[in-house]
């Protein structure tokens, strides 16, 4: 298990930190791409033998699952922890989309879960839209590949990415994969699902993996469960790269601890939040298990902010005056209800942290494992349902660890935004990366605990109506991102402000704002009261919308355009202007 890591962190981070002063190697094939490459420092060469990589991008995983898993302690005992690490906007497809381009979403156009057609506008998001707007061609898998990686996926990819119902046609593969093995949404429910086998010419065949009869013994359905079903195909991904001497990437996106979206379950014993077997009450563990820690340890009491009162949240006009709350859903999460919600989910992800280490016990010492997730995830906090969406720091707070060659153990304060994964990967590759990418390579703070690559990130968000049957979150949030508006938000270590568009009507804007000061909070940060208001806050309220009108100046940038250094430092201090 990465035996030889901590022997060689001396000599690999000296390695990593000389090379990080050479000149990025631009791919000769990528002419469309070389203006602007050579734009930082941070792009290194690399040693001869190019690094693996290892990405594990969980789903809907919440920082207060984190303490269950022992795949999370070893590697923060021994890698490298992010402990401001957030995600552009905390819905599963535009986060996914600004993980594979390293861009926002007003670069991407992917502004929501689903299509959203018909509309005037196209596409608003989903893999249509993704795909609509040119991102597959800017992925970093498409230059990993052309650098000579070896690349796989396996799990979930983007939503929309489905079998054609009707007739069974399956959506085209994506470029820049060399092993492609998408599991389609069916898997949300645990059983009874498909996904694509690579098959010949760079083409793909459906396989499904049928649900066994309610009869059949837990362990026969566990083998049948999505999550060993993708534990298996990454674990038959790796086998095969001991005998292959080129570089890889593998990308495993498994669909834990993401909650069930079909009415009609395969097993009537089925929760919300479905579980392996083995980890439910009543196998192994009379009250299922739940990891590090006891399942019956897991209460709202680790939920921060659960109860608290909608009111001191409600937002204010920029003059001050008080603004409509917006978060006004007739229901609320009860106690119970999260609690058990919580538990469930701790159990789901007891079967990611099994592949996790099994991962981390078949890579060998010349290979990076990240693990991460798409969004957070909240259960009842601040009046809220289940679901995401918000700018809080239930929904957009991700875990991020890594461990890997040259990677120095312990935690890291630079604020980190999954933008910034695709001019990772390109740097550990040996690439410089396009103009258009707006995130930061972290390389540097693998082999330096102490370096800083951003002081701020920014979220964005669009309000986006979900439809019966279109939207996979809507089941089990009971409407509540309908709620949610548009905003803009920044976050710096120590506060956030939004600014949220009450208008939901697409060209126009009625801004009120929400100040959150996290300073003098132990533990969990949580959203206590706006003070936006609050005349001791004013130097604060002042230097974070300095930050916002910053943005507004490069939110008009899309796909391949270049970024223009004024906008690439935005999230470093000092504040422009």
């Amino acid at each position: 298990m990465h035996r030889a890591w901590i022997a060689a962190v001396a000599v690999v981070t000296t390695a990593l930190l000389a090379a990080a002063c050479g000149a990025p190697v631009v791919d000769a094939r990528e002419a469309p791409e070389r203006q602007g490459v050579a734009r930082s420092a941070v792009h290194q060469a690399v040693p001869p033998r190019r690094p693996n990589i290892v990405f594990v991008l969980m789903d809907d995983f919440s920082m207060d699952l984190l303490g269950t898993m022992r795949s999370a302690r070893y590697m923060t005992r021994h890698g490298a922890s992010y402990d401001n690490a957030f995600v552009v906007d905390s819905l599963c497809c535009v986060s996914r989309s600004a993980t594979f381009t390293g861009q926002y979403p007003h670069q991407t156009g992917v502004l929501t879960n689903t299509s959203n057609l018909p509309n005037r506008q196209g596409p608003m998001g989903g893999w249509r839209g993704f795909a609509r707007y040119g991102n597959q061609a800017r992925t970093f898998a498409v230059r990993l590949q052309r650098a000579g990686y070896l690349t796989g996926y396996v799990g979930k990819y983007l939503n929309g990415y489905e079998v054609n119902a009707r007739d069974q046609a399956l959506p085209p593969t994506p470029p820049g994969w060399s092993d492609f093995r998408a599991i389609f949404g069916t898997a949300y429910d645990g059983w009874d699902f498909q996904g694509l086998r690579p098959a010949p010419k760079g083409t793909s065949v459906l396989r499904s993996w049928p649900a066994p009869p309610a009869t059949a013994s837990r362990k026969k359905k566990d083998h049948a469960y999505a999550g060993t079903v993708i534990g298996h195909l990454a674990m038959r991904f790796l086998r095969a790269r001991r005998s292959d001497a080129r570089p890889y990437f593998l990308e495993v996106a498994p669909y834990a601890p993401h909650g069930r979206v079909d009415g009609r379950p395969s097993y009537a014993d089925e929760s919300l939040f479905p579980p392996a077997y083995r980890d439910q009450p009543g196998g192994t563990h009379r009250h299922g298990d739940c990891g590090l820690v006891a399942c019956r340890r897991l209460t709202t009491k680790g939920l921060p902010g659960f109860g608290d009162r909608r009111a001191d949240n409600r937002p204010d006009f920029r003059d001050g005056r008080r603004a409509p709350q917006w978060n006004k859903h007739p229901l609320a999460l009860t106690r119970s209800q999260a609690q058990t919600n919580l538990r469930d989910r701790a159990r789901m992800a007891q079967s990611v942290d099994r592949m996790v280490m099994r991962i981390l016990r078949m890579v060998d010492e010349n290979t990076y494992v990240v693990l991460t997730s798409d969004n957070g995830f909240h259960l009842g906090q601040l009046g809220l349902l289940r679901g995401k969406g918000t700018a809080y720091d239930t929904d957009t707070h991700v875990p991020v660890l890594v461990v890997g060659p040259g990677v120095v153990p312990g935690a890291r304060d630079t604020m980190v935004s999954n933008i910034d994964w695709a001019p990772t990967f390109e740097a550990l590759a040996g690439l410089g990366s396009p103009a258009y990418r707006s995130g930061t390579s972290l390389v540097p703070t693998f082999g330096d605990p102490s370096a800083q690559v951003a002081d701020y990130v920014y979220f964005e968000h669009t309000f986006s109506r979900s439809r019966p049957g279109a939207d996979p979150d809507r089941p089990f949030t009971g409407g509540g991102l309908n709620v949610i508006p548009s905003y803009v938000a920044v976050r710096s270590r120590t506060a956030l402000l939004v600014r949220n568009d009450l208008d939901p009507r697409w060209g126009h804007h009625r801004y009120a704002y929400e100040l959150y000061d996290y300073t003098g909070q132990r533990g969990r940060a949580w959203e206590r009261a706006n003070v936006y208001d609050d005349p001791a806050h004013a130097g604060v309220v002042t230097t974070l919308l300095s930050k916002l009108d910053q943005w507004d100046m490069c939110a008009g940038l899309r796909g391949a355009d270049p970024v223009p250094e004024s906008c690439r430092t935005l999230t470093v201090e000092p504040p422009l202007g």
